[in-house]
């Protein structure tokens, strides 16, 4: 049977031929040809299949060989069911033509929430810009209740959103703003608290590290208004301010000048009482010494008298033989 289906029976058959057709040839000759020994082909054709296989066999291990690496997770499938799931880097394999693999990243990754439009505890709308930080903590979770990262993404997005939108609902516009205003201090981590609660109860294998606020923006619509209404408020402000800065200067000043006066009434009594003092004893020194020589004293009070009643302009009529004309003449006995 097995000669049967050998393709190279016919060649043979006719080499064979050949070499009986050359022995009774050589026959009436002296010399005896002994014949070849034909070709085996087999043993050839065994090596190069046993070659094929071994080839064919690496090519499988090598094509169901794959690597983990450390950022990563690494699910494996057959026929569709999770069977595995790697989370340790190395080398590992899979069963051929039945299983396959997939990977899911194990790092850090950042997702930009969809800007929305929300309305503040004063009914003020604006329009609020955030990114959030995740990464997957159960890769099984994750696949089981998500399928994949963009289903993952806009559950987690939907969270977000609706936990925003009730924190934002709390506070006023004005401490929306304010970054210096306290009742804004811990919104985003209240946000991150409560999104992985939601995600927890989903069990959707996600952890948000962290929720931050890109932007705050306002609607074009409402845009004007408000920075009209805002630029009002700075007005008004900055117009109480001058009003208290204008009163306290007026205080100031009028204490100011109250201090001046009582210390210039201080400074005038305190040089009237000197003066006093000084006329006083001027008197006294003069009543000594003009007590010592009366006639001094009288000659030098009508000196005196003459100093104040003449003056450039001054006409004097008397006597020509009074003593006072005798004076003012130069004329003494």
């Amino acid at each position: 049977m097995a000669n049967e289906n050998n393709p190279f029976k016919s060649i043979e058959e006719k080499f064979m031929e050949r070499q009986r057709a050359k022995q009774k040839t050589a026959g009436s000759g002296a010399k005896v040809v002994t014949p070849k020994r034909p070709f085996n082909m087999k043993k050839y054709i065994r090596t190069a299949i046993m070659l094929t296989v071994v080839f064919a066999i690496a090519v499988i291990i090598l094509a169901n060989t794959f690597v983990v690496k450390e950022n990563e997770y690494r699910v494996v499938r057959q026929f569709g069911e999770i069977t595995r799931i790697i989370d340790e880097p190395g080398l590992n394999m899979k069963i051929p033509f039945i299983q396959s693999v997939t990977s899911l990243p194990k790092n850090q990754m950042t997702y930009n929430v969809s800007e929305a439009e929300i309305n503040t505890k004063d009914k003020k709308r604006i329009i609020i810009d955030n990114y959030a930080v995740w990464k997957i903590t159960d890769a099984r979770k994750m696949i089981s209740n998500a399928r994949n990262i963009i289903n993952a993404e806009s559950r987690m997005e939907e969270f977000i959103y609706s936990v925003i939108r009730n924190e934002m609902g709390q506070l006023e516009y004005v401490d929306v703003v304010n970054d210096e205003n306290s009742s804004r201090g811990s919104l985003n981590d209240r946000v991150t608290a409560k999104v992985n609660e939601f995600l927890d109860e989903g069990n959707f294998g996600i952890e948000v590290i962290d929720v931050r606020m890109k932007r705050i923006d306002l609607p074009e619509e409402n845009e004007h208004s408000i920075y009209t209404r805002m630029i009002s408020e700075r007005d008004s402000t900055a117009q109480t301010y001058l009003s208290e800065g204008d009163a306290d200067k007026k205080r100031i000043e009028a204490n100011t000048d109250r201090e001046v006066q009582e210390m210039l009434a201080k400074a005038k009594k305190d040089a009237a009482v000197v003066h006093a003092e000084g006329e006083a004893e001027a008197a006294k020194i003069y009543n000594n010494a003009f007590s010592k020589d009366p006639e001094f004293y009288n000659l030098y009070r009508t000196l005196q008298s003459y100093s104040k009643t003449i003056g450039d302009d001054t006409v004097i009529i008397m006597p020509a033989d009074s003593p006072y004309a005798k004076v003012l003449t130069g004329y003494l006995e």
